[in-house]
């Protein structure tokens, strides 16, 4: 009896060490216990996706395609190298499903707050590791300024807002979208299934389609496309910023200045880029441009905001004007707002940039928005994003051009939706594409959803505060 006491003890005290060692691990090195936790998940993924039972057929997928699948699926994005509609069963359906809750909600938010619910509390290193997907400045631990959207504090209300928002918006896209299946004359419970598919798709902006005709049965119906299109747009605006509307619904003076450079970023670019589209794609008859004038106004308005991040198609989209290519490859890369389901370098980000050199063309010192002064800080996180974010893509361009052999603006397009996780593709993705640029998308995701600025932090050396300023020297720029 003692000897088994004493093993328990001994167990116990083991699982307590490989316990607090994860919770050192994590304190110290955000960035990379970020990366193994969310890489570990795509992982667990592919196994899952590569095993008999989530084949339509009962056949093992090979690993590069169930890896490939699991990475976009978990990193919402949307590209796939086979047919999501009949390739898999309903177990790989219901991993598809499962997958890209888990990836639009965020691993260590996710893990949080399961832990608030089984612990009844949520302790300070809980509470920095969910703010981690919603500030990128924690990524580097340390002393962050609370002067923002989301006060540290605040991180246990937001969690329950996240699960609540993303259950009550998914359900009321449920209800819209299934009248419309069914008047196609779709049996109910496959209707109620495909109208849960596109809910999900559209809210978490990832894209996959649940049946094999796609969006083609609706391509001009305005109810359906326009309900598609508010599943996308609230959710690229980003968790914080329904914190903050909801708490001051009726009263915008007291929004913060992040969910005022969102909205604003995100509608000005929705607008902007529709209008663009009308024009770019008059007159191509591979597109809309010969439609009627209301469908050439609502296709527009629909591709402008897929590619903020939502990935539904309904044209070949190799078929568009190369100007209009080189337009769809900016919006991808800007993507949606901060702490949302979109990719790209973020609207706040871009909004950021402008800021700067609007104020620089002025001869002001400091950036100022809404009554507000921006700290110099965030514009070098900006930069560091948007550096970051540009050289991922090139550096994966080269690599994918010199093994495709595809033509630049095809590849550049399928790079660029695979790193803001946006999921068009301009039909390079396919499950005949070489292994070595599956593998090499699939880092793009990752990378994608993980963040240029997250993934140096993880590279970086643990910072380590400095006790002396160098002499100061301007070098020439411009």
């Amino acid at each position: 009896m003692a000897a088994k006491l004493r093993s328990r003890n001994h167990e116990v005290a083991v699982d307590a060490s490989v316990f607090d060692r994860i919770n050192s691990f994590a304190a110290r090195y955000p960035a990379r216990f970020a990366i193994v936790v969310f890489a570990a998940i795509n992982l667990v993924f592919a196994v899952l996706f590569a095993t008999p039972w989530a084949a339509a057929d009962g056949q093992a997928t090979p690993f590069w395609d169930a890896l490939f699948t699991a990475v976009s699926v978990v990193c919402v994005t949307g590209l796939s190298v086979v047919d999501m509609a009949t390739h898999w069963s309903p177990f790989g359906d219901a991993l598809t499903l499962v997958g890209v809750e888990v990836g639009s909600v965020g691993v260590l938010t996710l893990t949080s707050f399961l832990g608030m619910v089984v612990a009844r509390r949520l302790g300070l290193r809980q509470r920095l590791m969910a703010a981690s997907e919603t500030n990128v400045s924690r990524v580097r631990g340390g002393v962050v300024s609370e002067s923002q959207a989301i006060r540290l504090g605040d991180i246990g209300q937001l969690l329950r807002l996240v699960i609540i928002s993303v259950l009550t918006f998914e359900f009321a896209l449920v209800l819209l979208l299934l009248p419309r299946i069914l008047l196609e004359g779709v049996p109910f419970l496959e209707a109620l299934y495909q109208a849960t598919y596109w809910s999900f798709m559209s809210f978490t902006n990832s894209g996959f389609s649940p049946t094999v005709d796609g969006l083609a049965p609706y391509a001009t119906d305005p109810w359906m496309l326009s309900v598609l299109m508010l599943g996308v747009f609230v959710g690229s605006l980003g968790f914080p910023v329904y914190f903050v509307l909801l708490r001051n619904l009726g009263n915008p003076r007291h929004w913060s200045l992040h969910v005022k450079l969102t909205i604003t970023g995100a509608t000005g670019l929705f607008v902007l880029g529709a209008l663009v589209y009308f024009l770019l794609e008059l007159g191509n008859s591979e597109s809309w441009g010969t439609l009627d004038p209301g469908q050439q106004v609502l296709q527009a308005l629909f591709m402008s905001t897929m590619t903020r991040s939502g990935g539904f198609a309904l044209h070949d989209l190799s078929n568009l004007n190369q100007s209009s290519m080189l337009i769809t490859d900016m919006l991808m890369f800007i993507g949606g707002g901060s702490a949302s389901t979109a990719g790209g370098i973020k609207v706040t980000t871009l909004a950021i940039l402008f800021l700067a050199a609007i104020a620089e063309a002025r001869g002001r010192r400091d950036m100022e928005a809404f009554g507000k002064r921006i700290p110099p800080d965030i514009l070098r996180l900006a930069v560091s994003v948007t550096l970051w974010g540009a050289t991922i893509v090139a550096v994966m361009t080269t690599l994918l051009l010199h093994i495709t052999k595809e033509p630049l603006s095809l590849v550049l397009f399928e790079v660029i939706s695979a790193f803001a996780t946006c999921g068009l593709s301009s039909g390079v993705t396919s499950q005949d594409m070489p292994t070595a640029a599956k593998a090499l998308l699939s880092l793009t995701m990752l990378i994608g959803r993980i963040g240029g600025v997250t993934l140096a932090a993880a590279l970086a050396s643990r910072q380590r505060p400095r006790l002396f300023s160098r002499p100061e020297e301007r070098p020439l720029v411009g």
